[in-house]
């Protein structure tokens, strides 16, 4: 991983299924941010080149492979094995799969801050209650997150709602990666549970996943250097 001085904390979310398409928006954000999302859509057709053309395209930066493993132990043991070529530097795991889930996919991959997704960002406590998880959503993140923790992830993913509480329960050293994030007048789209950039960085944040904002810009590149702009207290030109 390549972490350049002036780079936000900010990880762009590469969301689509075209190679072509995610490498040009890594590209751009590259000089901006420290590091690229490669998600469900992105893997799932095209494998480890996504991981590896990706991590090339944005000039080395970090990889967040955002696969939210979620299944026996035994079977997500093997798929983090899967990916320990790749050398992610985050990797998520559903932290409802449990304790000993989370713990075989740290195991496996000793030197990846394994990140335990907390409560989806686009769920709401009527969602939660649908599903029989028992809310609200502050207190079912709450649970997840020391139960992620206490299994060995050194990562967590959760809203910005959410994260000023998630920091004050777990303290200093665990990643706090935060999606739904939306500049001020972005449209908040599928996303339930959204806040600016800047107040997710207040409460906490370590690192904002931040996907439309940028790639669905006319100019991803000047978008993603505008939001470094505003996050690292200056704007660019």
């Amino acid at each position: 991983m390549i972490e350049a001085p002036e780079t936000a904390p900010v990880a762009v979310a590469l969301d689509t299924a075209d190679l072509e398409t995610a490498l040009g928006w890594a590209a751009a954000a590259g000089p901006h941010v420290r590091a690229v999302k490669v998600g469900l859509e992105l893997y799932l057709r095209h494998g480890s080149d996504a991981v590896r053309k990706a991590r090339e395209a944005s000039g080395g930066r970090a990889v967040f492979l955002d696969l939210k493993l979620h299944d026996i132990p035994n079977t997500v043991a093997g798929a983090a094995r899967a990916v320990a070529e790749l050398a992610p530097d985050y990797l998520t795991v559903h932290a409802s799969g449990g304790s000993a889930m989370i713990r075989a996919v740290v195991d496996e991959l000793p030197a990846t801050r394994v990140a335990g997704v907390t409560v989806l960002t686009s769920m709401s406590d009527a969602d939660l209650d649908s599903v029989g998880i028992d809310g609200p959503a502050d207190r079912a993140v709450l649970r997840l997150a020391s139960l992620a923790v206490s299994a060995g992830a050194r990562a967590l993913v959760c809203s910005p709602h959410e994260v000023a509480a998630v920091r004050r329960a777990i303290g200093p050293d665990v990643t706090l990666i935060t999606p739904g994030v939306r500049p001020v007048g972005a449209d908040a789209a599928d996303q339930s549970r959204v806040a600016t950039p800047q107040q997710a960085l207040a409460d906490g944040a370590d690192l904002l996943v931040v996907g439309r904002p940028i790639t669905g810009a006319r100019d991803p590149a000047a978008a993603a250097e505008a939001l470094a702009g505003d996050l690292l207290g200056h704007r660019t030109g």
